[in-house]
């Protein structure tokens, strides 16, 4: 027997990527934080045997006897970062990570992104999306999450290593968080980035009424209230990596790393409080790496793993932002604690930004129309209970029947048309009831 089953899926553009509101940070921010409260419950999944894998990386030998074999260049990434997401997100997805530092040379983005979204009974693909400005507003809200949390309340100062996407999402996700920032410190790699950010800045937050261009790294963290390193380079000697001393430090300061970064040794000491945005993602990453594992993977949480199997902390040293979104871990406790905030790339996070219909800037209340099919007449009443509940105040133009559908199993099927910004339309309801 055979079915005429349509399996159909949209393509989003980073156009549309930005129609859709993935450009909104304060929105984004919600959305992470939400994300950890279920992480915190463990209601997700990643790969790997303890289900919080980075993801699943494709790596080329050092010689091959294959001549158009590509070489393990610098930053030459190829990954699939697969997750489920539960609660109210219902949602699971994969996102493809092709990254080499050379692109550059070629014009073209360090990392070059895309997203598919996938129906988490069927497995049926829902969308394929372009997923730079996906992946970057995500880290950049992450750090903002933090700032809830970890950061002063009076704070008004940041300073900001590597003013390119992911520092421009940071500063945003910051300013959703702490509205009375209004003074930024930055570095950057060239006049041209720099330049981009601040005007930027002066098009998007006239809040921020100063931005000091610096020289150095120890300027851009002295006299910050929150410090982000937001570059790239390349891995391999710590020693190389964007350091952070101690005698820089503002006391009272909230760091949030989600690139290469290193530490002093006054920095690593036990009155530095270290947050992990996921623990089990940094044990996955230890597992999965030579040791040192700071020399594969850059970020302070890595740091923190080799300072474990080195003897230094324990694991009880470590703090998980889940638990401190979720309640049962106090966020900042006084105005002169420092925080060091450690942001992994988690898969879950670009799930968690782009689930079902808001995927494309939708959601129930666009939709115009509705066919429900309903296999046997006698459960019409509860169904359409159901569905009546649903689209109450919505109002679609609905037409219902009872056909067989394609398999004894199918109990209902459900047919919407929805326009983008239908919601938003001015409507005149016409009743048709004597």
């Amino acid at each position: 027997m055979s079915h005429d089953i349509k399996i159909d899926f949209i393509y989003l553009s980073e156009p549309d990527m930005i129609k859709a509101g993935v450009t909104d940070m304060p929105g984004c921010v919600d959305a992470m934080e939400e994300m950890f409260a279920l992480l915190h419950t463990s209601d997700y999944r990643m790969a790997g045997p303890n289900s919080d894998s980075h993801g699943a990386m494709i790596t080329f030998p050092e010689e091959s006897p294959f001549p158009t074999m590509p070489k393990p260049t610098a930053d030459h990434r190829l990954m699939a970062m697969p997750a489920y997401l539960g609660g109210d997100f219902q949602t699971c997805g994969v996102k493809w990570y092709g990254s080499n530092i050379a692109n550059r040379e070629k014009g073209l983005p360090r990392s070059i992104l895309m997203m598919i979204l996938n129906d988490v009974d069927t497995g049926a693909p829902l969308a394929y999306m372009s997923a730079n400005l996906l992946s970057a507003y995500r880290t950049g809200a992450i750090p903002g999450v933090g700032a809830r949390h970890l950061a002063r309340k009076d704070l008004k100062v940041v300073g900001l290593l590597g003013p390119g996407v992911m520092g421009k999402t940071a500063v945003a996700a910051f300013i959703a968080a702490c509205p009375l920032i209004d003074t930024v410190k930055v570095k950057g790699r060239n006049q041209k980035s720099i330049d981009d950010f601040i005007s930027w800045a002066n098009a998007n937050y006239p809040q921020i009424t100063t931005i000091e261009v610096v020289d150095t790294i120890e300027e851009v963290v002295r006299g910050c209230d929150i410090v982000t390193y937001c570059n790239s380079d390349e891995t391999g000697d710590p020693s190389k990596y964007p350091l952070v001393k101690r005698e820089w430090v503002k006391l009272g300061a909230y760091l949030a790393m989600p690139a290469y970064c290193s530490l002093d040794d006054e920095m690593e000491k036990g009155d530095v409080r270290k947050v992990l945005d996921n623990t089990g993602l940094y044990e996955a990453w230890y597992e999965e790496v030579p040791k040192p594992a700071h020399n594969h993977i850059p970020l302070p949480g890595v740091r923190f793993m080799d300072m474990v199997e080195e003897g230094l902390i324990t694991k009880d040293d470590l703090e998980d932002l889940g638990a401190i979104v979720g309640g049962d871990t106090k966020g900042r406790q006084n105005d002169e604690e420092i925080i060091i905030l450690s942001v992994g790339g988690m898969p879950v996070k670009d799930v968690a930004w782009e689930s079902a219909l808001e995927a494309v800037g939708s959601s129930l209340a666009d939709v115009v129309m509705s066919r429900v099919f309903i296999q046997n007449a006698a459960d019409t009443h509860q169904v359409m209970e159901y569905v009546g509940s649903k689209f109450k105040g919505i109002d679609p133009a609905t037409t219902v029947t009872c056909p067989p559908l394609g398999s004894t199993v199918y109990k209902v099927e459900l047919e919407v048309t929805a326009y983008r910004g239908a919601a938003m339309a001015e409507v005149e309801n016409i009743s048709t009831a004597q």
